[in-house]
């Protein structure tokens, strides 16, 4: 299956605000990296839990069994979606950094202040900060950062190779950067983390809309990603082992749950954040069999759809890249417009090395006014920050223009960034 012009139609029809903005001005929406668009089944069933089963949970009463009903069938859903061992595996949160910080703070109630963490060098601060804190608290000794090649943007895993050591009990990795779109190889830092019977988690925030991750495949102990990203609301959703759920031990108020995914989340939970992920993940069923309006059974006949779904996503998405990257026609592509400057892989390998994201500056033009002309000139939603990363810093940049692109964004859209770039770079020659 592939996505041809009538399944992007289809496709579209999904979110109700793909085409314009609140104002009813046709743009194209390019900042899908700070968060995708609403798909109408997350917004229909987050308005139903909101209305039908507002209640709290644990009571005898219709309202309180749906609002208990609907929090289970958000955790297996989302358990589908990773691969994961059940529904009892999945924690949530209001956001992937107050889950990392509550790890952390787990992680530090068992280490004894000789410890390590090794993480990479194009990590979001949610993924940094957390570990600067046990720091800060002499609950480890150190947190080391594997550097990336500036040139290429790609992370080599010897590079965390050589940063782990026997005191080394975490290593926590971004599955792409958010800025450079950058992949990083999961199973060799996996593998690595595991020989050194460190703790693997993954911030697969940025990339969860792009690829289905396997966590068992992967074989990773934690991993972080927030509904924002993935065409729902905010909140967000930690896969944890069964074991660790057990084992270690969080911070929480006495009379709350002492077993079970409940025993990691701090107070009341949002009934309607766990529709929404539902509805998402079932969208993404969707483009998986879009012949049938049916709503897949949990378990393995949803997870078999999800498959097929991210394959015509990747395979989408790699068309995308390739005319961002190398541009269609007349139209050049980001490394050929003159003064661009493109940050992280300027090629789309068989490997597959790179997210549909593109991080760039464009000579004679400051980020934010440059970000204002794509919007006021050309319609088109292009952010222009430092996106809570540490990369800017690294090129010695205070921020960055990025454009990322999902499978609900068309050809078109693409080459019209690429025409609206090439034509303000012609006007600064």
């Amino acid at each position: 299956m592939r996505i041809d012009s009538k399944f992007l139609a289809g496709i579209r029809r999904q979110f109700p605000a793909v085409s314009a903005d609140p104002a009813g001005r046709r743009r194209a929406f390019l900042d899908n990296g700070a968060g995708t668009l609403v798909t109408r089944r997350a917004a229909d069933r987050e308005y139903d839990a909101r209305v039908n089963w507002s209640a709290n949970v644990g009571n005898l009463f219709p309202e309180s069994e749906g609002a208990g009903e609907t929090i289970r069938e958000g955790r297996m859903a989302v358990a589908d979606l990773l691969n994961a061992e059940g529904a009892g595996t999945i924690i949530s949160g209001e956001s992937a950094t107050s889950l990392l910080f509550g790890l952390s703070y787990a992680f530090g109630r068992e280490f004894t202040g000789s410890e390590n963490v090794v993480t990479t060098g194009y990590e979001h601060y949610t993924n940094i900060n957390p570990w600067v804190e046990l720091g800060s608290n002499l609950e480890i000794k150190e947190l080391r950062f594997a550097e990336f090649d500036k040139d290429t943007g790609m992370l080599d895993p010897g590079a965390v190779q050589e940063l782990v050591d026997r005191n080394t009990k975490v290593v926590t990795v971004s599955a792409a950067s958010n800025v450079l779109g950058t992949r990083t190889n999961l199973a060799e830092i996996g593998k690595i983390a595991r020989d050194a019977k460190a703790y693997f988690i993954i911030d697969a925030v940025h990339h969860v809309p792009h690829e289905l991750v396997d966590v068992r495949r992967i074989g990773c102990d934690f991993l972080v990603f927030s509904g924002y990203k993935l065409f729902s609301r905010h909140g967000s959703f930690m896969y944890a082992k069964p074991e660790h759920i057990r084992k270690l031990s969080p911070y929480k108020v006495l009379p709350s749950p002492k077993r079970g995914p409940e025993k990691w989340e701090q107070g009341t939970r949002d009934q309607a954040m766990f529709a929404a992920i539902s509805g998402a993940i079932d969208y993404l069923a969707w483009v998986g069999r879009p012949s049938t309006k049916r709503p897949p059974k949990p378990g393995k006949a949803r997870r078999t759809r999800l498959i097929q779904a991210f394959k015509t996503i990747e395979r989408y998405e790699k068309e995308l890249m390739d005319i961002a990257l190398h541009g269609k026609g007349k139209t050049p592509g980001l490394n050929d417009i003159p003064g661009l400057r493109l940050y992280g892989p300027s090629n789309v390998s068989k490997e597959w090395e790179r997210d549909p994201t593109f991080s760039f500056n464009l000579r004679g033009y400051p980020d934010r006014a440059l970000s204002k002309k794509l919007w006021d000139r050309y319609r088109l939603a292009v952010g222009a920050e430092d996106y809570y990363s540490r990369v800017p810093a690294i090129y010695k940049k205070k921020t960055m223009l990025r454009a990322t692109f999902v499978h609900y964004n068309s050809k078109a859209e693409v080459l019209s960034l690429l025409s609206a770039l090439d034509d303000l770079a012609r006007r600064k020659k």
